[in-house]
């Protein structure tokens, strides 16, 4: 009998978890998560992703809905102009390509977090995560950019003027911890 899962399709665990299918033999589906480790469970233990969403009822639109009306998205910062803000953010995409995705990404696991809706974090789609985040005007993503990298807005805004050496310089000393994590997210599957 033919099985509904096809290899590089996602699937989901009871619980929400994501895989991609790598392999379907004799009733086992071989996956591997987002982190590249490699797993199998049988096929009447996974959904199909139209299963999933059927199941879920929706519970990701609204996920979304209410990051994208989360007060962070919302009042922009203080003394941050909206030609040096778009200024900024297009030589930080420039300068480190992926940046922003992974930005609007982290901040939407910390708004997560804050609601305690953590477990989700893994169902979050990178570029519904950054829809989000370019929906925002650009002195509030300049200002979110600069709570992450635990700089003041109006201060990154303004490094923004100065060179592209030492624009990376403060970038990469304000990933600080993430900086691992912004390598490790290079290699996420971008749905």
């Amino acid at each position: 009998m033919a099985s509904k899962f096809r290899r590089g399709a996602n699937v989901y665990t009871s619980n929400g978890r994501s895989y991609v299918v790598e392999e379907v033999a004799d009733g086992v589906v071989y996956c591997s998560a987002d982190n590249g480790a490699e797993t199998e469970f049988s096929e009447s233990s996974l959904l199909t992703e139209a299963e999933w969403q059927a199941r879920s009822g929706g519970r990701m639109g609204l996920l979304y809905s209410r990051l994208r009306q989360s007060p962070r998205y919302g009042k922009p910062p203080a003394k941050v102009d909206r030609g040096g803000a778009e200024q900024l953010l297009a030589k930080i995409e420039r300068l480190m390509p992926g940046i922003l995705d992974f930005a609007a990404f982290t901040i939407a696991a910390d708004i997560l977090a804050d609601d305690g809706d953590q477990q989700l974090e893994a169902e979050l789609s990178i570029a519904k995560c950054r829809e989000i985040f370019e929906a925002a005007k650009p002195e509030v993503r300049a200002g979110l950019l600069a709570t992450m990298l635990g700089m003041q807005p109006d201060v990154l805004v303004g490094a923004g003027r100065l060179g592209d050496n030492l624009m990376r310089a403060l970038i990469t000393k304000g990933m600080g911890d993430r900086a691992a994590d912004f390598e490790s997210f290079g290699d996420r599957r971008r749905r």
